[in-house]
């Protein structure tokens, strides 16, 4: 089974862009703080989202918001400068949005602390 759930905030805003065939996918990063004190550790991971849900991300998450991710890890290999590269991803099936930062309307229009948009398996590519 590969199913990954993670809940931290974003470090920059979301890279919003559509493919040649014109389909929307968008990027982020997730950070994730683990422990306290001097034994505090922050991790951070990539999430790609496709389509309908790409859109949502793009246009309504902002640095230091809140999100909570559910999804599976992948990994792809690209080439960059003639050196072969891989990047393990998690392709979010959900994300729910959580409070903005101060400065960005405070908590989500939600009754929750997160909101989410959900997208379907069928909607996500591969």
């Amino acid at each position: 089974m590969n199913t990954c759930v993670i809940v931290g905030r974003l470090t920059k805003d979301p890279e919003a862009r559509y493919t040649q065939s014109g389909k929307a996918v968008t990027s982020f990063t997730v950070a994730i703080d683990d422990g306290w004190g001097d034994k505090k550790k922050t991790y951070f991971f990539p999430i790609v989202c496709w389509e309908g849900l790409a859109e949502s991300c793009g246009n309504n998450l902002v640095k230091g918001q809140k999100v909570a991710v559910s999804g599976k890890l992948t990994q792809r290999t690209y080439e960059k400068d003639g050196q072969n590269r891989s990047v393990i991803e998690i392709l979010a099936r959900e994300v729910d949005f959580g409070e903005k930062p101060r400065g960005h309307g405070g908590q989500s229009a939600s009754t929750g602390e997160f909101a989410g948009t959900a997208v379907s398996d069928e909607d996500i590519p591969f």
